[in-house]
């Protein structure tokens, strides 16, 4: 006896059932399995009407032991695959040498219904003059019903038909938008800037990194970089000194080393010669990260209340016709 038939033979499909036995889900999952692969491996224009409602029924079967959201998953991804190869089927069908026409086969059943009348209907007969006053008589949809209760044991029921026999395309509208109507006396030309507008009163960075060298070179011996470059007034010009010392420390001009305690300490010295960068010797500029918590501690850690390098005035640049500091 197969599984399907050992499946066959039990009582039915039960509630949800979350302690199933392993293997019988293991079971069902590997009749899906089989059965989408089976469905899915041939071609399905060789796939006869009998064929689907056979694997459909098959599935029905399988799905009497479904108790989890997991095997039911895999019978509706199933049962999805065999309504889009029936629809595939039904849209390939042939009427004769031509396609299906809808709209011929609608015609046909009205007529059938009785309520479109043939030409031969339509001869005067005494026996029936209300019929022959009357061109659209109502459909005899009993007829119909027994013509298709002879070809189908299911049970009608009620339903709705999901959207018209014939569709059309829908044209897309393209509106022309109206014109945004500007007004001439509101509208500004931006001020145009050129090269030359753009100046300074004086080239602050190579000024001040003169007077920081020159109060660099007044202290005894070398002194703590935190020391000598912040400001504890002014935040923006403590990055300021630390940005033109290290045209200092690129030139040769300042030595930034390391003490036993882990201090960056600088002082002056000679600058290279020629024949020291003639011999391999290149220009660095280093790089370093000075934010606002730094700042603060650094204060804080060397007790830090005056600013050796004086506070200067803010610089000024001229954009067009207005000075911005």
């Amino acid at each position: 006896m197969s599984d399907i038939e050992m499946l066959d033979h039990r009582k039915g499909k039960g509630p949800y059932d979350p302690d199933q036995d392993p293997e019988e889900k293991r079971a069902v999952r590997r009749h899906y399995r089989d059965l989408q692969k089976d469905t899915e491996g041939g071609n399905h224009n060789d796939l006869t009407a009998e064929e689907l409602a056979r694997k459909v029924k098959k599935a029905d079967r399988i799905f009497r032991d479904v108790k989890a959201p997991q095997e039911a998953t895999l019978d509706s991804h199933f049962l999805v695959m065999a309504s889009n190869i029936g629809a595939q089927k039904a849209r390939a069908m042939k009427s004769g040498t031509g396609g299906l026409d809808l709209e011929e086969f609608v015609a046909k059943l009205i007529t059938f219904m009785g309520g479109r009348t043939t030409a031969e209907d339509q001869i005067p007969d005494d026996s029936d003059e209300e019929h022959a006053e009357d061109g659209d008589a109502p459909l005899d949809w009993e007829k119909i019903g027994r013509k298709a209760l002879a070809k189908s044991r299911r049970v009608p029921v009620m339903d709705f038909m999901l959207g018209p026999l014939s569709i059309e395309q829908k044209k897309r509208t393209v509106t022309k938008r109206a014109k945004l109507e500007k007004n001439k006396e509101e509208e500004r030309k931006p001020q145009e800037i050129r090269e030359e507008d753009i100046t300074r009163s004086e080239n602050e960075t190579t000024k001040n990194v003169v007077q920081i060298e020159k109060l660099l070179s007044e202290q005894d011996g070398s002194i703590n970089m935190f020391r000598f470059i912040i400001n504890p007034d002014d935040f923006g010009q403590s990055v300021e000194n630390l940005f033109h010392l290290s045209f200092l420390i690129r030139d040769g001009k300042c030595v930034l080393e390391t003490n036993q305690e882990g201090e960056p300490m600088i002082f002056v010295c000679e600058p290279p010669s020629e024949e020291d960068y003639a011999a391999g010797l290149k220009k660095r500029q280093i790089v370093m990260e000075f934010d606002m918590a730094t700042w603060r501690a650094a204060i804080e850690a060397f007790d830090i209340r005056e600013s050796i390098i004086p506070q200067r005035p803010k610089a000024e640049m001229r954009i067009g016709s207005k000075w911005y500091g």
